[in-house]
Order: C-alpha cells, then structure tokens, then sequence
C-alpha cells in the first residue's frame, strides 16, 4: 500500500512583547506560590496570639511582627532549617544557577544569623503581598458591584496588569534576598573548592592508573604476538602464549581494581579488590619483560617493609611506565632497573639502550626507536605528575656521557611519602 504524505502544517508562534513575557513566565507563579508561603505563616501565627478581637490594626501589626520575628530567630537557630530553605528556594523561586542558593545545613553562627533574617524578610515581604492581594480583590469587588461597575470593568486589564508586575517585582526581591542571604558561606566555598580538586586529583590518578597497567598489558601483548609469528617455534609460541594470558589476567586485575574505585566502595568492604601494586612484587614484571625478549637487570636495595605504602605504589607504577617505554621503543635491548634509598631519597633509575647505539635524540627532540617515535607522551608526563605530586622530581632522556643509553632518573622524598 502506497504511502500518503501529509503535508506539515506550519504552527505559527505567537510573539509576546517583552513586557508581558514575565507575566507569563512559570518561575513567577512559582515565586508567587513561595512569597504565599510566608503570608500563611503569618496567617496562622496571627490566628493564634494575638488575634484580631478588641485590638486596633496598629496594634495587631506590632505585636504580630514581635511574636513572627521571635518564632522566626528560634527556628533559624536551628542548623537544618537552613538546609530547608535553600532546597525550598532552588525549587520554588527558580534562580539561574543552584549553586548560588546554599542546600546545606547552618554551620555557625553567622550561618544562623543570615538564615534568621531571611525568615524574616521571607515572610514579610510575603505578607505584604498577601494582604495587597486580599486588599486589591476586597476594593475591585466593591467597585464591581457598585452601581457604576460596568465603567470599572475597563480597569480590570490595567488592574491585573499591575498586579502582574507586582508579583513579578516581589519574586525578583526574594530571589534576591535569597541570593544574599542563603548564599554559601566562604568556608563552604573553599570545602566545595577542596572537593572538586579531590575529585580532579582522583580522576587524574585513575587514569594514569589505566594508562600504566592497560599499555604495559597491550604492549607485551603486542611484542609476544609479533615474535611468535616470525619465530614460528611451538615452544617460544606456547611460552608466548603463556605470558600474554598472565599479562592479560594481571591487566583485568587491575581494571577491577580501579572499576572498585569508580564505584567508590565503602572502606574495608573489599580490601583486596582495592589493593595495589607495590616494588615488592616487581619481579613479577620484571619477568614478564624477561618473558617478552628484553633482559632486565634488577637491583633493588630498598625493602618495601619500610617505605610508606603511597610511596611504593607509585614507585610500582614508575618503573612499570619506564619498562613499558623500553619495550616499546626499543624491543630487545638489555633493561637496567636500579631502586635505592640515599640521604632521605628514594632513588630510581630505569636505563636502556637505544637501537643504534645513539645517544642524541634528532631535531624535534625525539628518540626513534623500532616500536615508534618516543616523544615524552602521556607515559612520561604521568611519571612527572606522580614525582611532584610526592614533592620528587623526575627526568627523562638520552645519557649525557655518550653511553647510547636512555635513561629514567627519579627521585622521591621519604618523608613526604605517607
């Protein structure tokens, strides 16, 4: 059956002059339901003490007022009544940005202060919406059904006109009052400050997390792979094989282990998922390159027992990266790991031979090597970010006494490692 094509009918839009637009807006009705709010509590407070009986309007407004104010300072005393209004305020009077209304609770006495006189300005400016509301009805009633109320029926446009922009003009007030006084504090803006560093710091970390363990993973995968199919040997095949399954099995590892942390599992709730590397179980790697064609030479003259558990972890995640370069850049060639403590240092140096022999990087400031172009990418930019978060340093480049070797100098305070 043939399709019909309905033509689209084109709805035009309505254009609203700009000074009826607020009058439309949703967020003014939202901030009339929440200046209401505070005519009601002064309803209800006058209902009960002092009433309306016997006593002069003069004298019903001041003792109202000094029963409100007191009520009001009471409840802003305490620390959640503050966290009330804020979340109230973001949702009722609708300001361009929430993070400009506070929704926590009162954290001192400044806090309690500043919450106590939006009470009682919330609620003022609410009554006097209030009763200008009741009072403007009560007249246009009057009016209306007086004799002369069909002349008065003209007026209406222009009366809710006005009245339109009165509750536009009082929104506006309280959202400003509301900007002022429920702001956050400057100790919550430097904990918000704290906390999205923390949270940046941790992100960074996790990806150079990512970074050592999946490329060191993928580029003894890819070096194992490759020999085995130009060798062509069933037992260096098998032997391949075999290493490329535990590299794969201790990359999912580590996967699980930053997935743990993304997750943000409580304390203690998996303690081995969330376990890292440390030097003492850098042999293991250190086999794994042995395994992949590179002989490495290891010296470790520093016991993990007694450095700090920081400072060997990221120590495992340094010398991980510089065996990983040596891999890729220069496949074959003998790796000399050198890890030591002298004169409150931890020292690390991870050295390999250049292919060629060549000891200067070309023009540009790059090493060739048989994987690729070793530029000083994500890998060695990670390695510095991890020293000078320890209060180290860390250099990288070719050996300046002709040896032909490339070579990872790193060191780390002991004392700042905790």
């Amino acid at each position: 059956m043939p399709k019909i094509a309905v033509p689209k009918i084109a709805v035009p839009r309505i254009a609203v002059p700009r000074i009826l637009a607020p009058l439309l807006a949703g967020a003014t009705y939202a901030r009339l339901l929440h200046l209401l709010v505070g005519w009601i509590f002064m309803g209800v407070v006058l209902l009960v003490y002092p009433g309306t009986y016997g006593l002069t309007l003069t004298r019903i407004v001041a003792e109202c007022v000094a029963v409100d104010s007191v009520l009001l300072m009471l409840a802003a005393l305490i620390p959640a009544t503050r966290r009330a209004e804020g979340i109230q305020a973001r949702l009722l009077l609708v300001p361009d940005r929430e993070q400009d209304i506070a929704a926590d609770s009162s954290r001192g006495w400044a806090d309690r202060w500043r919450t106590a006189l939006w009470l009682i300005g919330r609620v003022a400016l609410g009554s006097a919406v209030g009763m200008a509301t009741v009072l403007g009805v009560n007249a246009g009633g009057g009016l209306l059904a007086g004799p002369r109320g069909q002349h008065y029926l003209l007026l209406l446009p222009v009366a809710l006109f006005g009245y339109g922009w009165l509750v536009v003009a009082a929104g506006r007030l309280q959202l400003a009052m509301a900007v002022r006084l429920l702001s956050p504090s400057p100790a919550e803006r430097l904990a918000e400050a704290e906390l999205r560093a923390e949270r940046l710091l941790e992100r960074n970390r996790l990806a150079r997390e990512l970074h050592d363990s999946i490329g060191h993973a993928l580029t003894v995968t890819v070096i194992q792979a490759g020999a085995a199919r130009e060798v062509g040997d069933q037992a260096f095949v098998a032997k391949a094989l075999e290493v490329i399954e535990e590299t794969g099995r201790q990359a999912m590892d580590d996967l699980e282990r930053t997935l743990v942390l993304l997750r943000e599992t409580p304390a203690g709730a998996n303690a081995v998922a969330t376990e890292q590397p440390g030097i003492d179980q850098l042999p293991a790697l250190f086999d794994t390159a042995r395994a992949a064609g590179s002989p490495v030479e290891a010296r470790i003259e520093a016991s993990a027992d007694v450095l700090p558990g920081v400072l060997s972890r990221e120590s495992y995640r340094i010398v991980q990266e510089g065996v990983t370069n040596a891999l890729k850049y220069a496949p074959g060639e003998p790796v000399g790991v050198r890890i030591a403590v002298r004169a409150g240092q931890l020292e690390l140096r991870c050295a390999n031979r250049l292919p060629g022999g060549g000891n200067r990087p070309p023009a540009g400031g790059t090493w060739p090597g048989a994987g690729g172009v070793r530029k000083g990418g994500k890998g060695l930019r990670g390695i510095r970010e991890r020293a000078t978060l320890l209060g180290g340093e860390a250099t990288a480049g070719a050996a300046e006494d002709g040896s032909g070797e490339w070579v990872l100098n790193v060191r780390l305070p002991l004392r700042l490692g905790s």
